[in-house]
């Protein structure tokens, strides 16, 4: 019997379900806001911990970078999978691959202070290769306001 490629959806809830189990993305509050092919995010709540100034409120630069990073990661995952699907690669492959993962680099431009009680994060992918896949991220407060952008290179092969 040949093993075939597992079904998107499922491929997609393997790895929502990952990301949301992650010790360090629930220490975070992390929530997935969406998961798509071309597109992937949280959503989190501002809490004290995450708080780097309490004088003005605002979250701090290692918890937006954090956040950034996630993203862009699963965003990474998400793509570096897609390409392995259509290549009808099996689960258990998947799952090796995936265990592999990890970032090279990230760059983050913070735009303003992270205020806000809600926040989103969203990343695209610019380019997957066989070894190294290319992320967009940004991150907004419940307002739209625009606090930070990065872009990131994960290894993925």
């Amino acid at each position: 019997m040949t093993a075939t490629a597992p079904d998107w959806d499922a491929v997609l809830n393997q790895v929502r379900n990952v990301y949301e189990r992650l010790p360090f993305n629930q220490l975070l509050g992390l929530e997935v806001d969406h998961l798509e092919a071309e597109r992937a995010g949280f959503r989190f709540d501002r809490r004290d911990e995450l708080v780097g100034n309490f004088i003005q409120g605002i979250l701090h630069g290692g918890v937006i970078s954090a956040v950034l990073d996630t993203t862009g990661g699963m965003m990474a995952t998400v793509s570096a999978l897609g390409r392995m699907q259509a290549n009808g690669s099996t689960a258990e492959e998947m799952a090796a691959s995936f265990a592999r993962y990890g970032t090279i680099d990230m760059r983050v431009d913070y735009l303003r202070p992270g205020r806000g009680e809600r926040f989103v994060s969203s990343a695209a992918i610019m380019r997957t290769g066989r070894t190294v896949a290319v992320t967009r991220m940004e991150l907004s407060n419940e307002a739209g306001d625009l606090i930070a952008v990065g872009a990131g290179a994960y290894k993925i092969g």
